[in-house]
């Protein structure tokens, strides 16, 4: 994948310690001490940010390898940080295989809760791709995606979707 000529970062650019291009749109990563506390889907304009330590550079070239190879499991110390639900539902979502998507309701029924509580944990998610909640989709299309209907954020988890379901066909 090719990776846009990294400039000087604007003003909004600076919450970030690195953000990235990718084929869907631009990505935001924070750190905080040795751990990822967000990495952002980002709306608007976002010049590339060269990552400011090592951990912000190992977050950026995972996610680069992600979207050459949606098999690329990221690993990365999260700053994790929810509910004893939201964190059963991330867990869960982090069971779901590469190329394979879940209803909001059939991890409703596993976690033993309802689909719209599945909804709102997904959307509070802060670690899209580590945590990889574009896998959960409606019982009748695709959902929602970071507490959005339509619009750019349809966009991305339809990409997401096409990328992994692509790669997976492939596979076998």
């Amino acid at each position: 994948m090719r990776v846009e000529r990294l400039q000087a970062p604007g003003p909004a650019d600076n919450r970030f310690d690195a953000v990235v291009h990718l084929p869907f749109g631009a990505v935001g990563v924070r750190t905080h001490v040795d751990a990822i506390a967000e990495i952002a889907f980002l709306t608007g304009a976002f010049r590339e940010r060269r990552a400011i330590d090592e951990l912000a550079r190992r977050a950026i070239e995972q996610l680069i390898a992600y979207c050459d190879d949606p098999s690329h499991r990221i690993d990365l110390p999260l700053a994790i940080s929810g509910t004893e639900f939201q964190r059963r539902v991330w867990s869960e979502i982090c069971r779901i295989p590469c190329g394979a998507t879940r209803s909001y309701g059939d991890l409703a029924r596993t976690l033993g809760s309802a689909a719209r509580a599945v909804g709102q944990a997904c959307g509070d998610n802060r670690f899209p791709l580590a945590i990889p909640c574009h896998r959960v989709v409606a019982a009748a299309g695709i959902g929602g995606f970071s507490h959005s209907a339509g619009g750019v954020h349809e966009r991305i988890k339809r990409w997401l979707i096409q990328h992994e379901a692509h790669r997976s066909f492939q596979l076998h």
